[in-house]
């Protein structure tokens, strides 16, 4: 499942082959075909291995957070930090391109779109505790809302050619104020 991961992080689900696979793995072609019925019973496997890959790091990243009052830049900071990434990460672009592909890909294999919905859920999860982190109020259903404007800037940025994290810390810090507003009790430590 790793290679397979890697080969559609790397190339997309036309890289994702069983021999492709294989020979990443260091396995015999034998060996995909019998672990796996079918390619996109591979696939499936490889987008729900990467799933859990990114929520796991996402879910790290929180964790670590401080509780504290956060102003809506520092908090659009924090959040596309969390959803986009850093551009001096290498290979950001592909990563990102690589997320949304298997997005688009949910409604052509039905096959996927569990294992997306899980992870679009653990993710918005994962988003809201470090909205609360930070001071501000969170309704599940408005940080879903939140991460969507997220998703629609960073990928009309990236056919554009533009800088996605620049085109979703814009849409962050417009929306922040009105989907999660400071929360004016005391901040939980």
């Amino acid at each position: 499942m790793s290679a397979a991961a890697e080969l559609l992080e790397e190339g997309g689900f036309e890289a994702v082959r069983h021999r492709a696979v294989a020979r990443r793995a260091g396995l015999p072609l034998a060996s995909t075909t019998y672990y796996f019925s079918s390619l996109d019973d591979l696939i499936a496997k490889a987008v729900e291995h990467l799933g859990m890959i990114e929520v796991a790091q996402l879910r790290s990243r929180v964790n670590a957070l401080s509780r504290r009052r956060r102003g809506p830049e520092a908090t659009g900071e924090l959040l596309v930090d969390l959803l986009v990434g850093d551009l001096a990460s290498p290979g950001l672009a592909e990563q990102l391109t690589s997320r949304y592909e298997r997005h688009i890909a949910c409604t052509r294999l039905p096959a996927l779109r569990e294992t997306m919905r899980r992870s679009l859920r653990q993710r918005a999860e994962a988003v809201a505790d470090a909205i609360e982190r930070s001071g501000r109020s969170v309704h599940i259903e408005l940080v879903c809302t939140l991460i969507c404007a997220v998703d629609g800037a960073v990928v009309t940025a990236l056919v554009e050619g533009a800088d996605p994290r620049a085109a979703a810390l814009t849409t962050m810090v417009d929306l922040i104020e009105v989907l999660a507003p400071i929360d004016e009790r005391p901040v939980r430590i």
